[in-house]
């Protein structure tokens, strides 16, 4: 990671907990993990066959960028996101600034039968072993040893979705080998959020690699400008979970606030509308 870069507070506390956290495996189930990962390129052309945009929902209970914490149940919250028709499933495993953890991560994967991202801030090799999950996220604006982090979690059965940013950081991840990079178009170091980013970098990306616009894809119209950008597949956390109440909410937190995440996750997926 370049330490002379100027990072928003929010992300330097959440690097900070992440170097602190030392993810590791319960003590009963302790060792190095072996991963039966399900595809996630092959889940992503799937849907697209099925007449489905090849959208991956994520179950994000909250994040510094939002109020409040979600909290229904987060198994509902990802069988109603593959009833909607994702293709894919991002889950939080980051417990203190985006309340997740993975106990979530376990109980999704074995309710669900489509590919299961772990959505965290990976540094070192030992926070691999924490849970088990098809995808594992490394973003390489904040890891110092690409090459060796995506070798490890290749011997564990992992594939890797390698996150960039811009154009160097995509040829670092070339030149380690990623097969699966996500663009996304929040600079982390800003928290900003533009769409033209994943359009300046896609045209850069070789087509055996499988493209994901991450970010920022809030509507039909946004699904259906990635994907004519480039897109294999697109990471949506906040436009499916919006509707659930926060804590505090004074809303239902029962089937009607589920059922929309169930309809906005149709709504992004919809052919009609999305492609």
């Amino acid at each position: 990671m370049n330490e002379s870069e100027e990072l928003a507070p929010a992300v330097r506390s959440i690097l900070r907990a992440a170097e602190d956290r030392g993810d590791s495996r319960p003590d009963d189930e302790g060792g190095t993990l072996s991963v039966d990962a399900r595809s996630l390129p092959d889940a992503l052309a799937a849907a697209e066959a099925d007449g489905r945009a090849p959208v991956i929902a994520e179950v994000k209970p909250t994040s510094p960028t939002t109020e409040g914490t979600r909290e229904a149940d987060p198994v509902e919250l990802a069988e109603r996101m593959v009833e909607g028709g994702a293709a894919a499933l991002s889950v939080l495993t980051e417990p203190d600034h985006f309340g997740g953890s993975p106990e979530n991560l376990r109980r999704i994967r074995e309710a669900v039968d489509v590919p299961v991202l772990r959505k965290d801030f990976v540094l070192d090799e030992s926070q691999m072993d924490a849970v088990e999950a098809d995808v594992l996220l490394l973003i390489v604006r904040f890891v110092d040893d690409l090459d060796g982090l995506l070798a490890a979690a290749r011997e564990r059965g992992f594939q890797v979705l390698v996150e960039v940013h811009d154009s160097a950081e995509l040829e670092t991840a070339l030149d380690a080998g990623a097969e699966i990079i996500g663009v996304n178009n929040r600079d982390l170091a800003k928290l900003e959020v533009d769409l033209g980013t994943f359009e300046t970098v896609a045209p850069e990306v070789p087509d055996d690699v499988t493209l994901i616009a991450e970010s920022g894809v809030s509507t039909p119209e946004d699904v259906r400008r990635m994907r004519e950008a480039g897109a294999d597949g697109l990471l949506v956390g906040s436009a499916i979970m919006d509707g659930i109440p926060e804590s505090g909410d004074s809303g239902s937190r029962g089937k009607d606030s589920l059922g929309n995440v169930t309809e906005n996750t149709r709504r992004l997926t919809s052919t009609r509308d999305g492609d």
